[in-house]
């Protein structure tokens, strides 16, 4: 019984230490190649805050919203477009859990979001002129909303 009581020895409970890898593609980074100071000298950025960059203060912005706000005749319409899109947003997440819980659908859906991924790739993103297009059909779309436009 009292040889079991005997202290073991700490190091042979302690796996073995990982074996490292040399390469002539992957040199080992050790700080003795390349000392702290000098490792990371190209990555260093210096944040700067202007005044003259911020275009409105807070205070501006309440009074242009309080503004706004107060030209709208139809009050009653925005909360109730507003009400709308939230019971929307909470259906459409209804229906995504329920397609999610079939077991084959959520790959198709993958399958679907992915080739619709490619083909507006190859539509709008891959050649100057469809960019343009795409820009440009972006800027009327905007015109339209804010009410600049036709």
């Amino acid at each position: 019984m009292a040889a079991s009581a005997a202290p073991r020895n700490p190091s042979l409970l302690l796996p073995p230490p990982p074996r490292r890898f040399s390469s002539p593609f992957l040199p080992l980074a050790s700080s003795s190649r390349f000392p702290d100071s000098h490792r990371f000298s190209s990555l260093q950025v210096r944040a700067t805050s202007s005044s003259e960059e911020t275009s409105s203060s807070p205070d501006e912005l309440l009074e242009d919203l309080k503004q706004k706000w107060d030209a709208i005749e139809n009050k009653s319409t925005i909360f109730l477009y507003g009400g709308g899109a939230i019971v929307a947003v909470w259906l459409s997440s209804i229906v995504v859990g329920a397609i999610n819980s079939v077991p084959l659908l959520p790959k198709l859906m993958e399958l679907v979001g992915l080739g619709y991924t490619g083909w507006f790739v190859y539509r709008y993103l891959l050649f100057k002129q469809s960019r343009k297009e795409l820009a440009n059909d972006i800027e009327a779309l905007k015109k339209k909303i804010a009410g600049t436009g036709e």
